[in-house]
């Protein structure tokens, strides 16, 4: 009799201290991946067998998430200065442009104190920046007294217009969001979408038709979340939404859609505590959750739901790693996750496959 085992192989690519932000870069024609740390220290970039190609950054770090400005070659936005919870008053996004191996420019976008996380939506030809300020203002060490906000703006095509003297001007979409931590991007029947994650509940927010069009904000779950993702993981056609709870907590939690309404079917039995890296989508040909978290055993692990037995199980991939974020693709059939693990200092890249062997 056969049965399938899950092959896990390892290499750390760097050391690179507090470790932090991942992001796929497509530059020159060929696929990359960049790393940079959430303190003051480097933004690398890497090819796809993890290689380090160049260094894009010494300092200033503090960069929670980096993404590519669609159809470019190899220019992205970034955060910069947001160090942590208690100290990102000066945090900022920022346009990094490359002009040579080790020469890349960089130039503000916008200054927006204790922005974590944004993101570029596309929808009929228009670009939005989609940016999430953890909270408003602080005024002492563990601050929570002002809410953070979800902030939008229409990007045109071109960009070199923008500087610290001429900012993107930026539109609230949404106040009030307690705690505002997670962020994914999911595409729901052909449109780009963004999970987003708070003490006050989870929300979903679709960009408009047109331009003159409005936001859509859908509430998915009332409860404080951390970070959450829509996969689904059963095969019903219906995605499902995974939960990381509350903020940097302990709980990762499944909820199915009943009647509506997100109920919950699945719960992981241990705490996972400080719960912070998240991908979902296909892994090794199956809808899978991966989830690792910064306290405790430091596990990154990954869920997938068994269809025979309708239940979920769960497969470690390392233990006492301490990952802060996660980054998925496929290289040469092979599925690939980077991961920063933070509290380690190191980013590992982590070859997955199934291999069938007999019982």
């Amino acid at each position: 009799m056969m049965t399938k085992k899950m092959v896990i192989s390892k290499k750390v690519i760097s050391n690179l201290t507090k470790c932090y932000s991942i992001a796929p870069l497509h530059y020159q024609g060929k696929g990359y991946f960049l790393v940079a740390a959430e303190k003051v220290d480097k933004c690398l970039l890497f090819d796809l067998d993890g290689n380090q190609e160049d260094v894009v950054w010494e300092e200033p770090g503090g960069v929670m998430t980096m993404v590519q400005v669609p159809g470019s070659d190899g220019q992205f936005l970034a955060t910069h200065k947001f160090y942590s919870p208690n100290d990102s008053k000066e945090a900022k996004i920022v346009i990094v442009t490359p002009r040579g191996k080790g020469d890349w420019e960089i130039r503000t976008l916008v200054d927006l104190p204790f922005v974590h996380r944004f993101d570029i939506l596309e929808r009929n030809g228009k670009r939005y920046l989609i940016a999430c300020a953890l909270k408003s203002d602080h005024q002492f060490k563990d601050d929570w007294s002002s809410p953070g906000k979800v902030y939008v703006a229409e990007l045109p095509e071109d960009m070199s217009q923008f500087s610290a003297e001429n900012q993107l001007q930026l539109t609230v979409l949404k106040d009030n969001m307690l705690k505002n931590h997670g962020y994914y991007k999911v595409e729901e029947d052909g449109v780009q979408t963004s999970v987003i994650s708070a003490d006050n509940g989870v929300f979903q927010f679709v960009p408009p038709e047109t331009s003159e069009g409005e936001w859509e904000i859908r509430e998915l779950l009332s409860k404080a979340a951390s970070d959450a993702v829509l996969v689904d993981f059963d095969g019903d056609g219906e995605k499902e939404l995974a939960v990381l709870s509350p903020f940097h907590g302990e709980k990762i939690r499944i909820y199915k859609k009943q009647n509506g309404v997100f109920e919950q079917v699945y719960e992981y039995e241990k705490d996972a505590e400080f719960c912070h890296s998240i991908y979902g989508g296909m892994l090794c040909g199956k809808p899978a959750l991966v989830v690792g978290h910064r306290k405790g055993e430091r596990n990154l692990m990954m869920f997938t739901y068994n269809q025979e037995t309708k239940e979920y199980e769960m497969r470690l991939i390392d233990q006492d790693c301490g990952s802060a974020n996660v980054y998925h693709y496929v290289k040469d059939g092979k599925d690939v996750i980077i991961s920063t693990n933070r509290e380690i200092d190191e980013v590992a890249m982590y070859t997955i496959s199934e291999e069938e062997v007999s019982c």
